[in-house]
C-alpha cells in the first residue's frame, strides 16, 4: 500500500473520513458511468475490517443494483421483476394530474409511466422534490387494469446521502492540524490528484481555485484553459451538488423555468451549473437567455412568465484557449473566444473573476491518487456546508478596507471571492481574532484582486467605456486587530 507524508497524517486526522484510493480497485466500475463520490460510497461499503477490498461482493451488487445494461430494465419489470436500483433520476410534479413523477432517461422509464405514490413524497419531503436527485429505489411494474394504463411505480426509497450529519467543529478542529501548504495538498488529493505532481504552490493554488464556487453561493467565474487540464472531471465528479452541462443547445426550460409544466430548471436545485466546452454551446433564444443572465448574475432573481425565479446557484464557464510555445495565451483577448451570448461587457462584468487555466498541468497518467484522502461524498458535504457558513463574510467585511469612490461590482466581486478562498483555506477562522491577516492578504485578498482586475481587463478589450479602462482601486486590509 502506497502512503504518502500528507496521505498518512489525513487518515490519522480524519479517521472514519478517509478513504485509500487505490485506481485498481475502481476497475470495477468499467463500463458505469459513475461519478466519484458514488464510487467512494460503494467502495467504503465494501472493505472489510482488515482493509481488504471486497470486489467480489461490490461486482455482484453492481450486477443486481446499477446494471450495466440499462436497456434490459424495461423488460425485466415487464417479466414481473421487483428491482432495487441506486441511480440517479428526475423527480416531475403534475399539477394537472395532482401526482408526483419520476424518470430514468437511462434506463428508457419516462415520466409519463411512472408514479411516485403519496406515502413516499410524505416520508421523504426533502429529497421527492422536483430535481435531479440520486437515491436507492425499489420499483414494481403495475399492469394494466381495466381502462387504466400500465406503470412503474416506486414503491420504496432510501436517499443516497452516506452523511447524514456534518459537524463543522470538528472539520475546524482537523483543519487546525495542518499548515497551509498542507491544507493545500489536502484538497488537491480530495480532487482526486497526487500533490506532488504539480510543480510548485502556484499551480496548485490555481488548482484549488477551481473549488471556489463549490463553497460560495452565486459565485460566477471563467476558466478558459489548454485541452486536458481536468476540467470537466472536477465539476463532473466531485459533488451531487453540481449539474455539468457538456456542450449543444441549452433552453431557457432546462436550465431556469419550463412554462409548459410551470417547473423551475436545474439552477434551481443546485450549487453550481457547470458550462463544459463553452464554446461548443448554444442557446435557444440568444437576447432571451442574456437578458436573463444580466438580472440572474446580478441580483439571484429574475422573472420569468411572471414567474419569480430565484436561486444561489452560481456561474461557471469553461472553455479552451489556444497557447503559445511558453504557454501563453496567443490573443490577449481572451473572451473572444466565448460563444456570442457572453461577449458583451455589461453581461461579463457581473463575472467575479476568472481563472488562468494555462497555469496548469496537462494531466497524465501519473497525478492519479494512489494514497489515502477524503471520502469524496463526505468533502463535497463539507463543501456545500461551508456556503451558508456566514461568519465568514463577516470576517472579509471587517478587514478589507474599501476606498472611497470604489466601484461597486468590483467591491462585491472582490470581497465575494475573498470570502471562498478564507472558507476553503481557513474554515478553522472563525472570528477577526484568530485570522492571520498577513496570510489573508496573501491567500485571499490579493488572488481576488487579480481574479477581478482580468474581468475587467477583457471588458476593456470589448468595450472602451471609462469603467474599465480604470484600474482596480487599492483595496488594502487594516493594519492591525
Amino acid at each position: 500500500m502506497i502512503m504518502s507524508e500528507i496521505g498518512n497524517k489525513i487518515k490519522e486526522v480524519f479517521g472514519g473520513a478517509a478513504v485509500y484510493k487505490d485506481p485498481a480497485n475502481y476497475d470495477v466500475f468499467n463500463g458505469r458511468n459513475l461519478p466519484s463520490f458514488v464510487k467512494d460510497y460503494l467502495i467504503s461499503t465494501h472493505i472489510s475490517s482488515d482493509g481488504t477490498f471486497q470486489r467480489a461482493a461490490l461486482a455482484r451488487f453492481l450486477d443486481e443494483h446499477i446494471p450495466n445494461d440499462n436497456s434490459a430494465i424495461v423488460a425485466r419489470l415487464r417479466r414481473g421483476e421487483t428491482l432495487t436500483l441506486l441511480t440517479r433520476f428526475d423527480v416531475l410534479t403534475s399539477l394537472a394530474q395532482n401526482k408526483t413523477k419520476f424518470q430514468i432517461p437511462d434506463m428508457g422509464i419516462k415520466a409519463g409511466d411512472t408514479l411516485i405514490p403519496d406515502y413516499l413524497v410524505e416520508e421523504y419531503p426533502d429529497d421527492l422534490i422536483d430535481g435531479e436527485k440520486w437515491g436507492i429505489m425499489k420499483i414494481v411494474y403495475m399492469m394494466p387494469q381495466e381502462n387504466k394504463r400500465g406503470y412503474v411505480e416506486m414503491v420504496n426509497f432510501k436517499p443516497f446521502r452516506p452523511m447524514q450529519k456534518l459537524d463543522m467543529n470538528y472539520i475546524r478542529q482537523c483543519r487546525s492540524n495542518f499548515t497551509l501548504d498542507e491544507w493545500v495538498d489536502v484538497l488537491i488529493s480530495a480532487m482526486e490528484y497526487t500533490p506532488s505532481a504539480f510543480k510548485n504552490m502556484t499551480q496548485k493554488l490555481e488548482f484549488v481555485t477551481r473549488l471556489l464556487p463549490f463553497v460560495e453561493p452565486r459565485l460566477n467565474l471563467i476558466e478558459l484553459a489548454p485541452k486536458g487540464t481536468g476540467k470537466s472531471y472536477v465539476f463532473g465528479n466531485l459533488s451531487k451538488f453540481v449539474w455539468l452541462v457538456s456542450g449543444g443547445k441549452v433552453s431557457r426550460a432546462k436550465l431556469v423555468y419550463d412554462k409548459s409544466t410551470k417547473a423551475p430548471g436545474i439552477m434551481r436545485f443546485y450549487d453550481l451549473v457547470a458550462f463544459d466546452e463553452i464554446s461548443s454551446i448554444t442557446f435557444s433564444d440568444n437576447s432571451e437567455m442574456q437578458s436573463f443572465l444580466k438580472n440572474y448574475l446580478e441580483y439571484g432573481r429574475a422573472t420569468v412568465d411572471n414567474y419569480e425565479f430565484m436561486s444561489e446557484c452560481g456561474l461557471m464557464l469553461l472553455g479552451n484557449i489556444l497557447l503559445s510555445q511558453d504557454n501563453q495565451p496567443l490573443d490577449y483577448r481572451y473572451f473572444d473566444s466565448l460563444p456570442e451570448v457572453f461577449r458583451e461587457s455589461a453581461l461579463l462584468d457581473r463575472f467575479h473573476g476568472m481563472i488562468e487555466g494555462w497555469l496548469l498541468p496537462r494531466i497524465n497518467v501519473d497525478m492519479a491518487l494512489h494514497d489515502w484522502t477524503l471520502n469524496v461524498e463526505f468533502f463535497s458535504e463539507v463543501l456545500h456546508h461551508l456556503r451558508t457558513e456566514s461568519v465568514y463574510s463577516q470576517i472579509v467585511d471587517e478587514v478589507v478596507v474599501v476606498p472611497k469612490g470604489a466601484d461597486m461590482r468590483h467591491t462585491k466581486a472582490v470581497k465575494r471571492v475573498a470570502t471562498a478562498y478564507l472558507k476553503l483555506f481557513f474554515p478553522h477562522v472563525t472570528s477577526v481574532e484568530m485570522l492571520n491577516l498577513d496570510d489573508f492578504n496573501m491567500y485571499c485578498l490579493q488572488p481576488a484582486i487579480r481574479r477581478r482586475d482580468i474581468v475587467r481587463e477583457q471588458c476593456s478589450n470589448i468595450d472602451a467605456e471609462s469603467s474599465f479602462s480604470k484600474p482596480m482601486p487599492e483595496y488594502s486590509i487594516i493594519t492591525h486587530l
